[in-house]
């Protein structure tokens, strides 16, 4: 292992979804998987961690498709929270909490954050012009604006954020600007708004940043290029009667912004866990501990919020810990579109849930993850790769070495002398063990999956050369002390991949007649010798392609 040993405090961040849709397969490959994986690793090496998210309720995407349908905002995220907490069940997605942005919990901590930043003189007032629609006899907050970015061009880009390049923007920054719901062209009139001052956090953001070596190259770039240009002072509230109220005389007819409110789902996440886990002050572990460390799972387009505007408001609060590691992963795509809730451009998890095993789903995609490049789901290669690898390679291992020592031996053979080859699959499983410890430690999973299968490969091979089926017919011990090493590896290939494929590697370690539960160090402890096999069952299923997948190859 690395410098992180046992017992460290690792807290994992992740995204908060809008609940205005259903989450779909790009929102799992870009945050919410490598969350799950990085954080299951950490609970089977001991470390204290917990992993929070929620569903952001109050994202005037949500305002928006209420418009759509006719109903209050509260309807829309509700049903959809509900949708999508079920959806990373469904993906064996565990967090210690799932909460959401419409608790009392979540309102108390964001107005309490905002209070101190206004009160430390980190929160001001100022006027400018922002979009009103005469049409719809409002001002409009900056997504129910949309026009062309003024620094790529693309006709898409919103009032807050341009998707195809990510620069964050104001309303008034589009060219041709249009109200996404009457499509006329707003009047900009001045209105009063509180400012987060920004600009006041230029230096300490480039000092703490500057030694950011272990970042990934896209998230410190994007950082870096950002503060070069310089920060300006943000708005914070918006004109809308949806969200949390700001806590001042004067703005009763404003809300604290989503892009304020969300990002302190973090702190208000941990505090309630705590407050459920019957210890309210077991938050301070990871927020006040000066040796806990903090990873941000989220998608490149979230990167600016949590490496500037985050940290800007943390160490304007004083007292809690900044980002550790901010592991952003690019977009994975569908035919070279990005996934979209709000185009309705998707695979979707309860589409495929249904369908497929999870492990499966997990499998393609840890071997597709966009870590540092945009990726493609391809539904021809998921059919590939999880019949060839995952069924072909890894269970077809584990059932052959299972259903033959079982037969032949009925429990675990004792372990006899070893040659080389012996020794050298000993050796390798231990080398795996530490080369994919190291890889996820720092957040590279496709490179631990990579060397998992590799593990597995390697197990193929030396069961081929010992030629069991042969060598039991001439030297029983021997075949015996082959099958043992055969079964150290399922052992371990059993604890390598519960961050990957949890169900098949509880069933694997059952099938091996453990009844303790997993843990990283479980995966080179000794092998009872006697102890009885349970009855192996296939571990992975077979996947064809359907009628609607079949065309989405063509």
């Amino acid at each position: 292992m690395t410098d992180l040993e046992k017992g460290r405090h690792i807290l994992v961040c992740v995204a908060w979804p809008y609940a205005n849709a259903a989450l779909h397969l790009g929102h799992m490959a870009g945050c919410y998987l490598p969350a799950d994986i990085f954080a299951r690793y950490h609970r089977l090496v001991g470390s204290d961690m917990i992993m929070v998210s929620g569903s952001d309720m109050h994202g005037t995407p949500i305002a928006l498709a209420a418009e759509a349908e006719g109903v209050a905002p509260a309807v829309i995220a509700e049903r959809n929270h509900g949708i999508n907490t079920k959806a990373l069940l469904d993906l064996d997605i565990k967090f210690d909490l799932f909460t959401s942005t419409a608790t009392e919990n979540h309102r108390q901590v964001v107005q309490e954050l905002f209070l101190n930043l206004y009160n430390k003189g980190y929160v001001i007032p100022k006027t400018q012009k922002n979009p009103y629609c005469v049409s719809c006899s409002r001002f409009l907050a900056d997504r129910f604006v949309e026009g062309e970015c003024p620094h790529c061009g693309d006709s898409g880009a919103r009032g807050d954020q341009c998707d195809h390049c990510g620069k964050t923007l104001d309303p008034q920054e589009l060219i041709n600007p249009r109200c996404k719901q009457s499509g006329d062209t707003p009047e900009f009139r001045e209105t009063e708004h509180l400012f987060l001052r920004l600009s006041a956090f230029e230096k300490e953001l480039l000092e703490w940043i500057e030694p950011k070596s272990h970042w990934r190259p896209n998230v410190i770039n994007f950082t870096r290029n950002w503060l070069k240009e310089g920060l300006n002072d943000r708005a914070i509230t918006r004109d809308l009667e949806y969200g949390i109220p700001i806590p001042l005389d004067g703005f009763e007819g404003k809300r604290i912004y989503v892009w304020f409110e969300a990002v302190i789902g973090y702190l208000s996440a941990s505090k309630e866990w705590a407050q459920r886990s019957g210890d309210p002050d077991a938050w301070k572990r990871w927020w006040q501990n000066p040796e806990a460390r903090s990873f941000y799972f989220l998608g490149k387009d979230n990167i600016p919020f949590h490496t500037i505007i985050w940290p800007s408001m943390l160490m304007a609060h004083g007292g809690l810990n900044l980002p550790y590691d901010v592991p952003a992963n690019e977009y994975l795509q569908l035919g070279g579109a990005k996934f979209s809730k709000s185009s309705g451009l998707g695979v979707w998890v309860s589409d495929v849930a249904d369908k497929f095993q999870s492990d499966s789903i997990r499998y393609y995609l840890t071997n597709n993850m966009p870590e540092t490049r945009d990726s493609s789901w391809e539904w021809k290669e998921f059919i590939e790769r999880v019949n060839n690898e995952l069924v072909g390679i890894f269970g077809n291992l584990c059932h052959r070495s299972l259903t033959f020592t079982r037969k032949r031996f009925g429990t675990i053979p004792p372990l006899g002398d070893l040659d080389g080859d012996d020794l050298e699959m000993l050796g390798r499983i231990e080398a795996t063990g530490r080369e994919i410890s190291a890889e996820l430690e720092t957040c590279n999973f496709r490179r631990a999956l990579r060397a998992l299968m590799n593990l597995a490969q390697s197990g193929n091979q030396y069961f081929d050369k010992k030629a069991p089926w042969a060598l039991v017919k001439t030297d029983k011990d021997a075949c015996g002390s082959a099958l043992h090493v055969c079964l150290k590896l399922l052992q371990a290939l059993a604890v390598y991949c519960a961050p990957f494929t949890p169900k098949a590697s509880e069933r694997l370690w059952g099938y091996l007649g453990n009844t303790g539960p997993l843990s990283w160090e479980g995966a080179l402890q000794r092998l009872e010798t006697g102890r009885e096999l349970a009855e192996p069952a296939i571990l992975f299923e077979k996947v064809e392609l359907e009628g609607e997948q079949e065309d989405s190859t063509k």
